[in-house]
């Protein structure tokens, strides 16, 4: 990710580096500014916040400077001040590396309240740890168990990453979701990110959300929104390509942390874990945020299912490789459905892959290929970018 954000700002006047709280934002941020003159202003710091009360003038002061806006989504009314800068900068001969942006929250949620800075900035999301990044300083089963935030997947021992997951939640409930959304009560979003967890891997059913927390349908959907918005839930596509089938047309959710999940679940362990009715579902959206984590850009990320039973778990639609499905499997020797099979016939899906919890590549029929989850994400990884 440092290759990409400093290729980022080679190339263009701003960098948004998007990703949760305590992903590891402002430590690389922080890392890559040291090779430069460079200033740094928290927006949450009252002292930093102070120095804005003139942003423009402060900002420009600062010219021939890498600035560093952290939690930007807190203070939206700065984008058409960076409009300026930026414009001004390019007309100085000062076109590039002009500002990093760092934000808990997503490209939708910045734009809904500023100025698009289309064709002026370029916007990198950050995730947790992936397999490729943990080394000898982990293992993939605490990778798993435990989720990608750095503080939580090295913690010394499970109950400490517990404990800091544990904080992380009210954190989020108590202080950040308000800040930025519903003004409702903390154990109502907590129950309400409990219930989502309960149907990870599944569609969500909102007026049943809605019946449980004494909320509104309108009330559950705009909260859902804003949880995806704030980068904690991914909302997986139905594919919807193909006319001749019946196709499930709503999204499947997914907690994008599996050591949120399994927090939110009350799994402390991987023996509680590996005993857990979610361990299928948690597997399979860990595959997922670890595949596209590193899936080239502009890659379409969907799921195939039909009213016959016809499934793939993931479908990759790849710009100059075509469309790749992908079945994910908790186990050491994957089995697949026919229906899978058929799924693929009827995508014509040029690449289909097994993700299964062992190491070994090998082929089986159909021209399907069993692979570990490191090794397919350096497949993706090794893709020509054009």
């Amino acid at each position: 990710m440092r290759k990409k954000l400093e290729d980022g700002l080679a190339d263009t006047s701003a960098v948004a580096l998007l990703g949760p709280r305590q992903v590891g934002k402002t430590s690389l941020a922080v890392e890559v500014a040291a090779g430069r003159p460079s200033v740094y202003l928290d927006l949450e710091a009252p002292e930093d916040l102070a120095k804005l009360q003139d942003a423009s003038a402060y900002l420009a002061a600062q010219s021939g400077k890498l600035v560093v806006l952290d939690e930007i989504q807190r203070k939206p009314e700065l984008f058409p001040v960076l409009r300026g800068l930026i414009d001004k900068g390019r007309r100085s001969g000062r076109g590039n590396g002009q500002f990093l942006i760092l934000g808990s929250a997503s490209v939708d949620l910045l734009k809904q309240s500023s100025e698009s800075l289309a064709g002026r900035i370029r916007y990198l999301e950050l995730g947790g740890l992936t397999p490729l990044e943990i080394g000898a300083a982990g293992d993939a089963g605490s990778l798993w168990l435990r989720g990608g935030f750095p503080l939580s997947c090295l913690a010394g021992n499970d109950a400490r990453s517990v404990e800091w997951r544990e904080d992380f939640i009210r954190t989020y409930v108590e202080r950040d979701i308000p800040q930025l959304g519903p003004r409702v009560p903390a154990a109502t979003l907590r129950r309400f990110w409990t219930m989502l967890a309960h149907s990870h891997g599944g569609t969500v059913n909102a007026s049943k959300l809605a019946s449980g927390l004494d909320l509104s349908h309108t009330s559950v959907l705009r909260y859902l929104d804003l949880m995806v918005d704030l980068l904690l839930v991914r909302r997986l596509a139905p594919w919807h390509a193909n006319a001749g089938k019946r196709l499930v047309r709503s999204p499947k959710i997914y907690l994008r942390d599996s050591g949120l999940l399994h927090r939110l679940l009350g799994v402390g362990d991987r023996e509680d874990l590996l005993g857990n009715p979610v361990a299928g579902p948690s597997w399979e959206g860990h595959v997922i945020e670890n595949l596209l984590a590193v899936a080239p850009a502009n890659t379409e990320a969907f799921f195939y299912r039909t009213s016959g039973g016809d499934e793939v778990d993931l479908l990759l639609r790849i710009p100059k490789c075509g469309l790749w499905a992908i079945e994910i499997k908790r186990s050491s020797a994957p089995q697949l459905e026919k229906g899978f099979h058929r799924a693929c016939d009827d995508l014509a899906a040029r690449e289909k892959f097994v993700v299964y919890q062992g190491e070994e590549t090998y082929p089986l029929p159909h021209g399907v290929t069993a692979i570990g989850l490191p090794e397919l994400m350096r497949k993706l990884i090794a893709l020509p970018l054009s």
